[in-house]
This record gives C-alpha cells, structure tokens and sequence, in this order.
C-alpha cells in the first residue's frame, strides 16, 4: 500500500507542476514518517523513497540508529536548544531553525564534529499562536546573523499555515513564504531561484503548495496512512519529547 500511494503522488506531482509549468523533479517528497515503525519506512525506501521527516529527535535518532545512512533524515519539530546537540548527530536538515539561540546551539555541536548542516528557516508566516517560526518582519535579522555560522547552511525556508480544512485557504500563506524568500534573495540572504528551497504543504494542500512554489512537500497520512496510537508502536522507545 505504501509503494502504492507513493507512485500516485508523484504522478499527482508530475501533473500538477505540468499544469502550472513548473519542473516536477523540482519538487521532492520529505515522507514525514512519525509515530510509524521502520518496517513502514522500510517498505517506502522499496518504493524508492529517501527522504523522510521526524518531528520527535529522540524517535529520529532511534531510527536513524537502526536505518543508518539508508536515508536522508530531516527534522520538522519543534527542536529544542538542549537537544541540538542529538539533531546535529542525527540529521541531514534541520527544517525548523527560528532564533538565535537554536543557531547557537547547533553551530557549538558543528564545530565540536568538524561539519556543516543544511538549515531552513521557519517562518510564522500565519502568525498563528499554536505555530513555531520566526515573525516574518524578523526573518531578515535572522538569516544575517546565521551568515556569521558558516557551519549552518541554509538552504530555504519552511513554513506551516494555520491549519483550514479548505486548503484552498492557505495559499496566501504559501506565496507569502514564496515573496519573502524571493526578497530575501535581492538581499542576498539566500540563494538563487534555482537552489532555494521552500517546504510548505502537507497531504491535504500538497498541490496548492506546488502550485505556489513548494520544492519540498512534507507528506505523511496519503503515504503510510493514518497514524496509531503510541501505545500501539511497540518497537519504538522514544518519548515524546523533541
């Protein structure tokens, strides 16, 4: 069943993007693979998946221990400075930088390994309470000061709109992250239209993200389904704790 919802989004992928003249290899699949056991992401690297998200570090780091380089692991919680240090040893792209001290935090893990990671800024671009992200008029002051940690290299931003059951409905949100990474480019903040990455969208309004300018679609119920309790995922010993 996994393999199978993979092929109809990709294919969902190709024609969206042909329809609003964008390159669908443009547009990758971040599989947001919390709360599912490896055995489900397994079966979606069989489908040719790399790509996967976690939102919980300690569950990241788990399955990264037992699934090794085997995929390409990023981070879309809420990532907390004391766990920066788990995250930097975990994962190959932090989604969810939004202040200074996170930054800090993960540069001193950086440099203790000798390396680099690749960052996005996450942007409140909804101003939504519930939401994590840097306020959208302090996005600027924040990718000038990440310029002084060579070590973080940001490749985008991200962002999650208010949730609205018509997904029609975020598409402002969606072209609102899209302007300011294009202003935020003319600053030279970030780089140029072909290599700026913007994860938006989720499995309800993936096709309304492509449409405005998605490079990174983070898909979780329309790939493995809907999610078990956690009591249910037995192999799995991490907390809920990000």
């Amino acid at each position: 069943m996994i393999r199978k919802n993979l092929t109809k989004i990709r294919e969902s992928i190709k024609t969206i993007a042909q329809n609003c003249k964008r390159n669908p290899e443009h547009i990758k699949v971040v599989a947001v693979s919390k709360r599912f056991p490896v055995a489900a992401i397994e079966e979606a690297l069989d489908g040719g998946q790399l790509i996967f998200g976690e939102n919980y570090i300690q569950e990241a780091a788990e399955k990264r221990s037992l699934l090794k380089d085997r995929i390409y692991l990023h981070f879309i919680g809420n990532l907390q400075s004391n766990k920066a240090k788990l995250a930097v040893d975990t994962c190959d792209m932090i989604e969810t930088v939004d202040r200074l001290k996170i930054v800090t935090a993960i540069n001193k893990r950086l440099e203790q390994k000798d390396r680099v990671i690749d960052i996005l800024v996450q942007v409140n671009v909804g101003l939504d309470t519930n939401k994590s992200g840097i306020h959208p008029d302090e996005t600027e002051a924040l990718l000038t000061r990440i310029q002084q940690f060579p070590r973080l290299r940001v490749r985008g931003l991200m962002t999650m709109p208010p949730f609205t059951a018509d997904p029609e409905m975020a598409r402002p949100f969606f072209n609102r992250l899209k302007l300011l990474s294009e202003e935020m480019k003319t600053k030279g903040l970030l780089g140029t239209d072909s290599d700026i990455e913007l994860s938006m969208g989720m499995s309800h309004d993936y096709h309304i993200a492509i449409e405005e300018g998605a490079t990174l679609i983070r898909i979780g119920t329309a790939i493995f389904g809907q999610r078990q309790p956690l009591s249910a995922n037995r192999n799995i010993s991490w907390k809920n704790n990000s």
